[in-house]
């Protein structure tokens, strides 16, 4: 299935329902606290599993008590698409259960 780029109204409407995510260059990125640099390693694991079920992975890094992640479609030229809307949902959803703000 050929996933077809998000309009710019698009990314920013659905940018707004996702706090603390926004649009850089042509990514869709968020960075988290955490209070240790152990519970920042389980919430990168537990990204790891989703973008394995989604079968979608993002540019994702880890800092002593920081995560941070960016995506985009490599299939769509590089570009935001819903598949990237999906990621950042599903990693919202996980955060509060690691304590990330």
């Amino acid at each position: 299935m050929e996933l077809e780029p998000l309009s710019q109204k698009d990314i920013e409407d659905r940018l707004a329902e996702l706090p603390g995510w926004a649009l850089d260059g042509d990514r869709i990125s968020r960075s988290y606290r955490l209070a240790s640099h152990f519970a920042a390693t389980a919430m990168v694991v537990h990204i790891a599993q989703v973008q394995d079920e989604l079968g979608h992975h993002s540019e994702l890094s880890l800092g002593y008590n920081t995560v941070a992640l960016s995506v985009n479609t490599h299939s769509a030229g590089g570009a935001v698409t819903e598949k990237d809307f999906e990621l950042a949902t599903r990693v919202e959803a996980l955060a509060g259960g690691h304590g990330a703000s």
